[in-house]
């Protein structure tokens, strides 16, 4: 546990990436197989299961730290993380721990049958039993917010100059359906043979936002254009007569759309597609929202499956005829696409995403104006000559979204931040007109400039009305303009809306709160884009 500390200790206290490189690297070459796995896993998000509530948690440190129920929430909300806050407010270790890593992630999954108070007795020992670091790196593993600022890239970076295997290697053998229970470093980082595992998915190959000019991209002859789909990034796999559906997030969601079942006998063995998985009914697309409702579901129902049916809207092949294709070049992927797609019918469940011809940029951006009539984000730009890579790369492939939708809104609730911005109101909702009142329709905590965070952090101590908790109530005067990418009509939300990605976009000091939008605005707005 000591040099797991001791990384993460390393890892905070810089922003340098070859810093976290060489701590990491270091780290892999000194760490015991099995703690170095667990470490790949954490940094790969695959925690173990939460097995003690964090109320739990929050009610036997303050009792430890002998702090009114009151005075530990107060810290909490100051300094804006649970396993922080408890690391700071325990007493003095009264003994030091010589268990590994991984000892205590099993130590934490152990806890899971236990009653309350043997729960509350082992928690409470082992705090006495360890560092303040060590409890740090503890209670972020029990409470299941294990989040450092290491991506998986840069860990997979760190595994290769540690292994010497090359970094889309170690990126192909981390996806998966795979914990340190069921497998080890040899067979996982080490093997020689990553694709014995029929499920394994390919790395997705994730686009830049479009930050150059036309001129520098040259002629639009030399890219395929197509629709920017607002579903979920998955690809689907057919190996062995058997159907893998993974999302981009890693998670293998085969049982979440069982539309897809059908493919295993309709498509040739030694298949992998990438697409979007996207709600489709009636010949059009239906909103991001109307997915969610399925997400979160443990249990797909008849229901469910008649309201929000989806099809995977494809637009990549990475495998054929069991060959690893990811290296030809886009036009010629596609070409096997769509002879894939022409040769085998697949009863509507696969849609080719199409390819939209234009004889100028200008052209171009014209079509990506007419995005939202199309239920899509804005465009997708490939070079028609790119290979297929792992991860965010610049140069071949962009996405082109459109420009974001606009409401002007008044600041009616605030709520401290978290980290770094523990100590600022950061976290808002906003409100429109409705006649004469206010009606709250959604929440934004991002846009500002901290600057500007700290100028509304000082006018919600000056003009609290109400305190709910965490929560106050502020006189409404200050107005936000408040982009998002789409609007839906939503039964969970008093107003009857729901914004897709909501954030500031600017603070309009210019007016005053008379002047902002109403409902009957953003009713409008929802209409003009059902």
């Amino acid at each position: 546990m000591k040099k797991v500390a001791l990384l993460f200790t390393q890892l905070d206290q810089t922003t340098k990436t070859n810093a976290k490189v060489d701590a990491l690297a270091q780290y892999f070459a000194q760490a015991d197989e099995q703690d170095r796995l667990w470490t790949i896993a954490i940094l790969s998000h695959r925690r173990p299961k939460r097995t003690v509530k964090t109320s739990q948690l929050r009610e036997w440190a303050a009792e430890l730290s002998a702090l009114p129920q009151w005075l530990f929430e107060d810290s909490y909300h100051v300094v804006g993380d649970l396993a922080e806050t408890i690391a700071l407010v325990l007493p003095k270790p009264s003994s030091s721990s010589t268990q590994n890593f991984t000892y205590w992630i099993n130590f934490i999954k152990s806890l899971a049958d236990l009653e309350e108070e043997e729960k509350a007795k082992q928690v409470k020992a082992a705090w006495f039993s360890l560092s303040y670091e060590e409890r740090f790196i503890f209670n972020k593993l029990i409470t299941g917010g294990f989040r450092v600022g290491v991506s998986q890239k840069l860990m997979v970076k760190a595994l290769s100059k540690y292994t010497g295997i090359e970094e889309n290697q170690l990126a192909h053998r981390l996806m998966g359906n795979w914990t340190p229970d069921d497998t080890t470093f040899q067979d996982l980082i080490l093997s020689e043979n990553p694709l014995d595992d029929i499920s394994k998915p390919y790395p997705f190959y994730l686009a830049y936002a479009l930050d150059v000019k036309f001129e520098d991209l040259g002629s639009p002859d030399d890219w395929q254009a197509e629709r920017k789909w607002d579903g979920i990034r998955g690809q689907i796999i057919i190996r062995e007569g058997e159907i893998f559906v993974w999302s981009r997030g890693e998670e293998l969601v085969t049982d979440k759309f069982p539309e897809y079942k059908p493919l295993a006998q309709l498509l040739p063995n030694g298949t992998v597609l990438d697409g979007e998985i996207l709600p489709f009914k009636e010949g059009k697309p239906l909103s991001f929202n109307e997915l969610q409702t399925r997400i979160g579901r443990k249990n797909v129902t008849k229901k469910i499956l008649q309201n929000v049916p989806v099809v995977l809207m494809v637009y990549d092949l990475l495998e054929y005829n069991g060959e690893d294709i990811r290296t030809r070049s886009l036009h010629d992927r596609r070409g096997l696409l769509e002879e894939l797609v022409d040769q085998y019918p697949t009863d509507g469940i696969l849609l080719l995403s199409d390819t939209l011809n234009a004889q100028s940029w200008e052209e171009l951006a014209a079509i990506r104006e007419t995005s939202r009539q199309h239920h899509s984000e804005g465009l997708m730009l490939k070079r028609k000559d790119s290979i297929y890579q792992a991860g965010r790369k610049r140069g071949d492939w962009w996405k082109w979204k459109v420009d974001p939708l606009v409401i002007d809104a008044v600041l009616i609730y605030a709520q401290r931040g978290h980290g770094r911005r523990a100590n600022l109101y950061t976290d808002y909702t906003f409100a429109v007109w409705d006649e004469d009142r206010l009606v709250p329709f959604t929440k934004a905590y991002s846009g500002l400039t901290d600057k500007e965070f700290q100028e509304v952090t000082d006018y919600v101590k000056k003009n609290t009305i109400e305190r709910f908790g965490p929560v106050r109530s502020v006189t409404p005067n200050l107005v936000f303009e408040i982009a998002f990418e789409g609007i839906n009509a939503s039964t969970r939300h008093k107003s009857g809306v729901a914004l897709r990605f909501p954030r500031m976009s600017r603070w309009r000091k210019d007016k005053p709160k008379e002047e902002a939008n109403t409902l009957a605005d953003l009713k409008a707005m929802l209409k003009q884009y059902e």
